[in-house]
């Protein structure tokens, strides 16, 4: 079955980085798109990158453009979020998801939640000093 298994995730100091793995199984992974959210407590769960396929383009959300990069690697059915320049409000439980979206051209927004058909369990990211 689908599965999607996130790694990286602890503890860092402001302006510190942090590299974000999510393994997928199960299913086709070079049809399907790929996100990263995030749920910090007390909030909804929103929207932080995301990578089309065949294509690779990127979004990145306002608040982490610049200091986060997400990337996918095919042969190994692995997709990272790259995070530098941490600060404290990126604190947050982060989840990979995986939608089958083929896509091609520039990615101006992330898909709705509800696209996504597959999620990772989370793993926890703390920025403090």
């Amino acid at each position: 079955q689908a599965q999607l298994v996130e790694s990286g995730g602890g503890l860092v100091q402001p302006g510190g980085s942090l590299r974000l793995s999510c393994a997928a199984s199960g299913f086709a992974f070079n049809y399907y798109a790929f996100g990263w959210f995030r749920q910090a407590p007390g909030k909804e769960r929103e929207g932080v990158s995301y990578i089309s396929t065949p294509h690779g383009s990127t979004y990145h959300a306002d608040f982490v453009k610049g200091r986060f990069t997400i990337s996918r690697d095919n042969a190994k059915n692995t997709v990272y979020l790259q995070m530098n320049n941490l600060k404290p409000e990126d604190t947050a439980v982060y989840y990979c998801a995986a939608a089958a979206i083929w896509q091609g051209g520039p990615i101006a927004t992330m898909p709705e939640r509800t696209e996504f058909a597959y999620w990772g369990q989370g793993t926890q990211v703390t920025v403090s000093s």
